[in-house]
């Protein structure tokens, strides 16, 4: 099996990328690298079945024309414009790349006949209301350029699925986070919060910290992509998530150890914020074998201790 990971030199795409080498695909990684790395990549060079990053934009015709006479039994389209702070200051960056770059790879999947696996966000849906975990049929309300140009590619990618008969399937995993995620910019509340706590600095709390996230490990998120690009569950919107949520504010206070490192600051975009998340995964569990194996506090460690060895 030959597996093509769109921004597979991002945080998640190169656990997706490792985790389809383990299995024995051969894999080609996708990567303008204006989020991701080249160097996340460099551990899996020279292993059998890894053909290296192609350099390209998915929006470029010249990046689909370099890779025509190549075969994919499955695409894995995680390459996106990330930031929600920058889709509000610049929306025009944002749909260019969430929408018409998905466009442009759900069109090389559909003439390879390839299977097609869409990671969206949570951050499509409405906030949780009094705990209660949000389902695949939770009402969606994106808040932001990015949440909207994610829930577009959704759209996208389902009418080629009535439409052309693509095998494709969209999954909305929550907060993941975990070793090579980015601690500038928007980079995941964890890493940020360790970043700060690892150099010796104040975590800085957006409003009061009451908001919530579902804190998913990286490991667990690339495991449920891979087993997305297996299964027989086309047509589907599938969330992955640890089914538990907590507040920023606790966060902090377990990350930090100490309440007097803890600040708290106004939010720059509180309209875009969602203020509660909490997932349902049962239908993850059901279609994909699916569960989360890493608790909060063992993220949590493995991730402070990865940090540690960088950080000094």
């Amino acid at each position: 099996m030959r597996a093509l990971v769109t921004g597979g030199a991002g945080f998640i795409g190169r656990h997706v990328v490792g985790w389809l080498l383990a299995r024995g695909y051969d894999v080609l990684a996708l990567d303008d690298l204006s989020n991701g790395f080249a160097a996340n990549l460099a551990e899996f060079d020279g292993e059998a079945g890894y053909e290296g990053l192609l350099e390209g934009d998915i929006c470029d015709d010249a990046t689909w024309r370099a890779l025509a006479d190549k075969q994919f039994d499955i695409v894995y389209h995680l390459a996106a414009a990330i930031k929600v702070r920058d889709s509000i200051e610049d929306p025009r960056k944002t749909f260019q790349s969430d929408v018409v770059g998905t466009f442009k790879v759900l069109e090389f999947a559909r003439e390879q006949g390839s299977r097609f696996i869409y990671v969206s966000t949570c951050l499509v849906y409405a906030p949780a209301v009094d705990g209660t975990p949000i389902n695949e049929r939770y009402p969606t309300r994106p808040a932001s350029p990015y949440a909207a140009a994610k829930l577009a590619g959704e759209n996208l990618t389902l009418s080629y699925y009535h439409a052309y008969g693509l095998h494709a399937l969209i999954l909305r995993p929550f907060n993941t986070y975990g070793p090579f995620q980015r601690t500038d910019g928007e980079g995941g509340v964890v890493v940020t919060f360790l970043s700060h706590y690892l150099k010796g600095e104040p975590l800085v709390v957006f409003g009061d910290g009451r908001q919530t996230r579902d804190l998913l490990y990286v490991d667990d998120c690339a495991d449920l992509i891979g087993r997305a690009g297996e299964s027989n569950a086309a047509g589907s919107v599938i969330n992955g998530g640890l089914g538990r949520e907590i507040e920023i504010r606790d966060l902090a206070q377990k990350i930090a150890g100490d309440e007097g490192r803890v600040e708290y600051a106004p939010h720059p975009h509180a309209q875009a914020e969602v203020w509660r998340l909490v997932c349902d995964n049962a239908k993850a569990a059901q279609l994909l074998d699916w569960r989360p194996k890493v608790s909060l506090d063992e993220g949590v460690a493995k991730t402070r201790a990865w940090m540690a060895e960088r950080i000094k």
